[in-house]
């Protein structure tokens, strides 16, 4: 490869890939990179999940935000991964890069957003280390735990499954991704009464993160416009398709469970919006004139 390569060449998850290429683990790691959490052997009944998760002045907040606000994002983003693969998170480690002006009032309030939203799940914040940089950088650590029977990754989506997902979609650039709850309740209702073949949280956009499980699983999808549930924010259907920063869950179940699931008090939580199909027919949105139109598995990029 050209040693002059920009990184932009390769973009966000062609350079993740060219990590996960070199990267060998033993077997006390059950699920490496590639998912939402790393799962590693814990004991004879649970796994334990470990995630990170990084924000970025300018690229995930502006100090024109709630400092309060942006502290909670930061812990609420690694807890909606955790509750992606329908565990409950524990403990975690925080590390803050801060400019050497940053006033004392911006810095304790934004830990004040940070242990609010900790002690709302019941998250130790066990340590953490601060550096000096140009720009706010908040990167947190998290451990969780799930029970092994319970576990729910991007692959196992299977052709026929319904695609569903919880809440409303778009919008997060009104405010919505400094605000939302992670869906750790409503992941655990899930796999508690019903079997998960898939799942994942909509951090990068519906059309993004639902192409993370079509990969994964090698499968394609059939979305329909007229149920893709558009949140009052919103500003139409490429704002929730493509934007991202959602953090609402987005799984796939068998037909028998989907209509078990649409019969039952949980109904109102969890919207359908398409099916699974075979990776040959690829991924199509059925638009509101009844016609298919090919999308791409595009949402938002770093780089």
């Amino acid at each position: 490869m050209n040693s002059r390569m920009l990184i932009t060449g390769l973009g966000e998850f062609g350079l993740i890939k060219r990590f996960r290429r070199r990267i060998k683990t033993d077997p006390s790691v059950i699920v490496g990179s590639g998912d939402d959490c790393a799962v590693l052997r814990f004991d004879r009944d649970n796994y334990q999940l470990f995630t990170c998760d990084t924000i970025v002045e300018r690229v995930d907040f502006t100090l024109k935000d709630p400092a309060y606000l942006i502290g909670r994002k930061s812990i609420a983003v690694a807890v909606s991964d955790i509750a992606s693969c329908a565990g409950l998170p524990r403990h975690c480690l925080v590390a803050l890069g801060l400019p050497k002006e940053t006033p004392l009032k911006l810095i304790d309030n934004i830990f004040k957003g940070m242990l609010d939203i900790s002690r709302r799940f019941k998250i130790n914040i066990a340590g953490g280390d601060i550096s000096s940089a140009r720009e706010i950088v908040i990167s947190v650590s998290m451990l969780g735990v799930v029970e092994k029977k319970y576990l729910c990754l991007r692959q196992g989506a299977k052709p026929k499954d319904i695609i569903f997902t919880s809440g409303s979609l778009g919008g997060s650039g009104r405010g919505k991704h400094l605000k939302f709850i992670p869906r750790v309740k409503e992941a655990r209702a899930l796999v508690k009464n019903f079997k998960i073949n898939s799942m994942i949280d909509i951090s990068d956009g519906l059309c993004a993160d639902l192409g993370h499980i079509l990969e994964e699983s090698r499968v394609g999808a059939l979305l329909y416009e007229g149920l893709i549930p558009l949140s009052k924010e919103a500003s139409g259907l490429s704002d929730a398709l493509y934007t991202g920063e959602d953090f609402e869950l987005l799984f796939t179940v068998s037909l028998k469970e989907a209509k078990r699931l649409l019969k039952s008090k949980f109904s109102r939580l969890f919207k359908p919006i398409g099916e699974i199909v075979t990776k040959d027919q690829g991924f199509t949105l059925i638009n509101k004139k009844n016609r298919q139109v090919k999308i791409k598995a595009e949402g938002f990029r770093h780089f």
